[in-house]
């Protein structure tokens, strides 16, 4: 591994381990998320690691360009990958129902299986989240199985309920808050992800691991969840 160092801005520069993603990339990009903070200290606005790169912006104030690449090179010398043990691991109940999940038919269809089978792979294995964004709380995560891999929509929707559980190629997320999204809404959870975001404390964070797990809709309903139906996409 080779890191190269690209200029995002006269203050963030985007350290680069990875060409590609795989689960694989996490445990370097979680050692040298930790790295580098320890190298820059104060002088560190904000550190975002994703699939492949970590976004760095420093205090240009305190450091010049020069310094801060002299400070990232000597942090990233001989990096060693990050721990097994790192990260938590999560369990998400889900309710999955065309009804919250109108994609899981286009889904199935597209695959080939039944809804149930859909639901079945879709919570037989656990997903690495890879970077947050988009919105307060929402983790990329990965990777679905190839037989899951669903394009996104032709359209986006204007309105995603807060909690719908969707896939896009081969991620899958939680929208934490209603908003516009174009992937494929499976189903539904009642998991609070924006108000944990809100409080300065994301439930899921780079590094950890998510394990969907199927329920009924009397479960759902009785840990608050929103039975309101969502539309197929047009």
């Amino acid at each position: 591994m080779r890191p190269r160092i690209e200029p995002a801005a006269m203050d963030v520069l985007m350290v680069r381990l990875f060409d590609t993603i795989d689960e694989e990339n996490m445990p370097w990009l979680l050692a040298a998320d930790r790295a580098l903070r320890e190298a820059f200290g104060s002088w560190l606005i904000d550190l975002v690691p994703s699939y492949t790169t970590l976004m760095l912006h420093y205090d240009c104030l305190c450091l010049t360009h020069a310094e801060a690449l002299q400070r990232i090179e000597r942090a990233l010398e001989g990096l060693e990958p990050a721990g097994a043990g790192l990260g938590q691991r999560h369990e998400i109940p889900v309710w999955y129902d065309p009804s919250v999940g109108p994609e899981l038919v286009r889904v199935a269809e597209r695959a080939g299986l039944t809804i149930d089978e859909i639901v079945r792979r879709h919570c037989d294995r656990d997903y690495r989240v890879f970077a947050l964004g988009f919105a307060p709380g929402y983790g990329f995560m990965g990777l679905v199985e190839e037989a899951l891999a669903t394009p996104r929509l032709n359209t986006p929707r204007r309105r995603v309920p807060a909690g719908s559980v969707a896939i896009a190629e081969r991620q899958t997320a939680i929208y934490p808050l209603q908003s516009p999204g174009g992937w494929n809404i499976l189903g539904r959870t009642a998991v609070p992800l924006f108000e944990h975001a809100r409080r300065g404390e994301p439930l899921l964070l780079p590094g950890d691991r998510v394990r969907f797990a199927a329920i009924s809709r009397d479960e759902f309903e009785r840990q608050g969840g929103d039975t309101t139906p969502l539309e197929s996409a047009s």
